[in-house]
């Protein structure tokens, strides 16, 4: 049998390019909901500072629809070379399992997990138009009209309308859901008077709440919230039982080489606690967070079988 002998620039080549350091080129950064939300900014935030970290650019591409399945789908099946990453969220993660009969991908099975980067609350916002100044009395107001207020919902498994549905059997009052493909869409059209409240993330609604163009009735954190000093909690507002919180993630999909899942945590890890960042994200009404790969994929783990609790209480049931 003839043996094979390579040219030395054919070797040398092959050792450089095994070497290659990461990344070589452009990196998309995929936020599941559309421009302005809270995994919109926070993308951007992420992905400037990793830009500037990694020496290539990272490019945010928004791909919203089906509560952020879409999104999650395109990464799922991408490459798992790290030139393809994911912001993702609980909602996607945590909820949508057992929200959806056909989820195209499996969250534990089908990403590689890179670190949790951000957590908050929610804050409860109504049209100034709407005669309820807190929690007790938009309570009151909605028992005096059942089904004729409504809120908006970013879709059945998002946390945005899982708290307000949750709000609902605890409050024992009939509002009204109207879906929308992200909350900043629900946001907007509170502003404009097409529903009467929501329960937003804190990105969309605190322009519009300090620019007096929405009313916060609470915070669902069980501290007051640093960009809304002056607004109570839900406690405070007589609401004793907890509402779900939301977090937000970085994977990618499953299979990616763990020097680059590390670089990646690594990095991330630092970013989240430059000072510039975490006054952006207390402007924002977030908090940092960093994790471990596996403590990421532990809380998902756990987080599933709770929420299934939370969803069976309340009757929603797969779509």
């Amino acid at each position: 049998m003839q043996r094979l002998v390579w040219p030395a620039w054919f070797i040398f080549a092959s050792i450089a390019s095994a070497q290659e350091p990461y990344p070589t080129k452009p990196v998309r950064l995929v936020a599941p909901y559309p421009p302005g939300g809270s995994s919109d900014v926070l993308a951007r935030v992420i992905a400037q500072k990793l830009t500037d970290a990694l020496g290539r650019q990272m490019i945010v591409e928004n791909r919203p629809g089906a509560t952020g399945n879409i999104g999650h789908e395109l990464v799922a099946k991408s490459a798992p070379d790290g030139y393809t990453l994911l912001l993702t969220t609980k909602s996607q993660m945590v909820n949508n399992p057992y929200l959806f009969k056909r989820l195209p991908f499996d969250p534990l099975n089908d990403f590689s997990l890179l670190s949790l980067i951000a957590h908050a609350g929610h804050v409860l916002v109504v049209h100034p138009a709407v005669p309820a100044r807190n929690g007790k009395e938009l309570v009151a107001l909605a028992k005096a009209r059942p089904g004729k207020l409504s809120y908006g919902s970013a879709g059945a498994g998002s946390t945005v309308g899982i708290v307000a549905e949750v709000f609902k059997s605890i409050a024992k009052v009939d509002i009204l859901a109207v879906p929308y493909k992200g909350t900043v869409l629900a946001v907007s059209d509170v502003v404009g008077g097409q529903i009467e409240m929501v329960f937003s993330d804190m990105v969309p609604a605190v322009p519009q709440i300090r620019g007096g163009r929405l009313r916060a009735l609470a915070v669902t954190t069980t501290d007051r919230s640093p960009a809304l000093p002056q607004v109570p909690t839900m406690i405070e507002s007589g609401m004793t039982e907890p509402l779900p919180t939301q977090w937000w993630g970085m994977s990618g999909p499953k299979g990616m080489p763990p020097a680059i899942v590390s670089r990646l945590n690594a990095e991330i890890g630092r970013i989240v606690q430059l000072p510039d960042v975490r006054q952006r994200y207390n402007d924002l009404g977030i908090m940092p967070m960093h994790s471990t790969p596996e403590r990421m994929q532990e809380l998902v783990r756990t987080e599933i079988p709770q929420m299934a609790k939370i969803l069976a209480a309340i009757g929603l049931k797969p779509e």
